[in-house]
């Protein structure tokens, strides 16, 4: 029997950079070990395989991930939003979810960035994958790491060929 997966949080930016640089083709996630040259995508890759760790998102976050997509990288509307779909599933996949979480917090002086936050400390995360300095500069925020997803993915590829190795 495995181990629950550990919740985790990722801003809309690792989300973003995920599908809006490199090579990395919708539905084709690369999975740690070893990491690939898009370390947002190795991290919904990690997400994908649904062994460590759960996903949670909330609206705020896919609402933002489909703009960001739709206004600054060019995607067609219904393009963006399949995307937001399709992480929807990957997060239920991993045992996380989308939900909306009260607003509590307000320790970050960017609003969006406490957005994230708030959906952190709901459903008590264990850690936040952000590539925004805002959010990791806070790190640790309550005492939750806020890791960059270059780190992220190399801590997850470390972990596993570590457990190969016993």
């Amino acid at each position: 029997m495995s181990a629950p997966a550990t919740s985790v949080v990722f801003d809309v930016n690792v989300l973003v950079l995920a599908v809006a640089m490199g090579k990395t083709v919708l539905r084709s996630w690369p999975t740690p070990p070893p990491v690939s040259d898009n370390p947002a995508a190795d991290c919904v890759g990690v997400i994908n395989d649904a062994r460590e760790f759960a996903l949670w998102l909330s609206p705020h976050i896919l609402e933002n991930t489909v703009r960001v997509l739709r206004d600054r990288a060019d995607w067609p509307t219904d393009d963006a939003e399949g995307y937001a779909r399709l992480l929807m599933r990957l997060a239920e996949h991993s045992g996380g979810g989308t939900l909306v979480p009260p607003r509590t917090v307000n320790d970050c002086p960017d609003f969006e960035d406490n957005l994230i936050l708030d959906l952190a400390a709901e459903t008590g995360a264990f850690l936040v994958v952000a590539e925004d300095s805002d959010l990791t500069a806070m790190s640790p925020w309550r005492g939750t790491p806020i890791l960059r997803p270059r780190e992220f993915a190399s801590r997850v590829d470390m972990m596993r060929r570590a457990r190969r190795r016993r």
